[in-house]
């Protein structure tokens, strides 16, 4: 009862070791029992031979429990003799369904290795495990009311081993990940977004840094896209020049030591101390006030919401920032200028990768707890399973 079998299947002995703290039920199904084909579904099909098999199943208290069964082989007309499925197991696996459910319900919250140690398994059978059930939930996956998406690399390890994540920005889930970045990532991109229904005309949005590889990447698939670049990216540009000119500047004046951080943090997140040694520095009218000052008006440009205000606007800091005679700044305001139409976008689309940066930051948590992976298909697996909002239908 407790296995929830039913005929022809029955338990045909108990092995209770103590000593191997282990649990032994060995199944069997009835003498002239008949079963369906596992490949056309032709019922009655008479057993040809058996083939002895066992899965690991969920532990009895602290005992391992194992279920070992002599399972039919049917002949067919049709498809010759083929192994019977088994209602407690999914072919070619070595844990039963409820064992599978486990190792998935804690491997969203776990790491491998810690299942690993808990359970007493290998680590590579649990992969084994996780890699077929996000493939399956993703095999179901709708992807036609995609509209928006965004788009950033990650690194898996140090070096430049990166993989690209792919979200659905309006329901913020993982919805494709692929090795490698650039254009050949949205080439993948759109090879799996068509795969599971979705249609490249329909994606309206897409999110990315100024990367001409993605540019022209999503220029070339996804033609009916508007390209927003993401305002945490233009600002990174932005506050890297300021830390140049504060770097150029610090080589004669030795007040500017040690203070990078004031001039990259916003001024609500300034510390009292540090707002007060702010405050002296601005006294002493350093170039780095002034590249400081600009980018804390190209801040305010993303706030703006009319388009026709918002061009004037970004204008007008343009002409500051090319006239600030500060090279950083020019370079980059000129990279600005000739990104003009992605940035400005942004004022009607409201898309950035703040969703995403949020979920690189839990991958990098999960990658930093897991101490590294071994591989790259077992990282993409990791983030399916933690950040792609999937539904796994799994046995109960």
């Amino acid at each position: 009862m407790a296995l929830g079998l039913q005929a022809p299947w029955y338990i045909k002995a108990i092995g209770f070791n103590v000593d191997e703290k282990q649990l032994d039920l060995h199944i069997d199904f009835e003498s002239g029992s008949k079963f369906p084909c596992a490949i056309c579904g032709k019922p009655d099909c008479h057993v040809h031979d058996t083939i002895e098999r066992t899965w690991r199943h969920l532990n009895f208290f602290q005992f391992k429990t194992y279920l070992h069964c002599r399972v039919p082989r049917t002949k067919c007309d049709k498809c010759g003799v083929k192994q019977v499925k088994v209602p407690w197991a999914r072919k070619s696996s070595g844990f039963t369904l409820l064992m599978d459910s486990l190792i998935v319900l804690m491997a969203q919250s776990m790491t491998v290795t810690a299942i690993s140690n808990l359970i007493d398994e290998h680590d590579t059978r649990i992969w084994r495990v996780l890699e077929h059930y996000v493939k399956e939930a993703r095999s179901n996956e709708d992807f036609s009311k995609v509209h928006s998406v965004g788009v950033d690399e990650t690194s898996r390890a140090k070096g430049h081993n990166y993989v690209s994540v792919f979200v659905d920005l309006d329901n913020s889930k993982v919805i494709h990940v692929c090795e490698g970045k650039g254009s050949e990532a949205i080439n993948s991109f759109k090879l799996d977004y068509e795969a599971h229904d979705g249609l490249a005309e329909n994606v309206t949005s897409f999110c990315c840094d100024m990367s001409p590889a993605f540019i022209s990447g999503i220029e070339s698939n996804f033609e009916n896209a508007a390209i927003t670049f993401d305002r945490f990216h233009v600002m990174k540009l932005m506050n890297e020049a300021v830390d140049q000119v504060r770097r150029e500047e610090q080589a004669h004046n030795a007040s500017l030591k040690r203070t990078r951080y004031i001039w990259l943090k916003n001024p609500e997140n300034l510390t009292e101390k540090q707002r007060k040694e702010l405050g002296s520095l601005k006294d002493m009218r350093l170039k780095t006030s002034k590249a400081y000052d600009i980018k804390l008006s190209l801040r305010d440009f993303w706030d703006l919401k009319d388009p026709v205000l918002a061009q004037s606007y970004l204008k007008k800091w343009y002409f500051w920032a090319t006239h600030s005679r500060l090279s950083p700044v020019i370079y980059t305001a000129k990279t600005i200028k000739s990104h003009w139409t992605g940035i400005l976008n942004y004022v009607n689309t409201r898309i950035d990768n703040g969703i995403l940066e949020g979920i690189n930051s839990l991958i990098q948590a999960a990658k930093n707890s897991s101490r590294g992976f071994r591989s790259t298909k077992n990282f993409i697996i990791t983030i399916y399973l933690k950040l792609g909002k999937l539904n796994f239908n799994l046995p109960t």
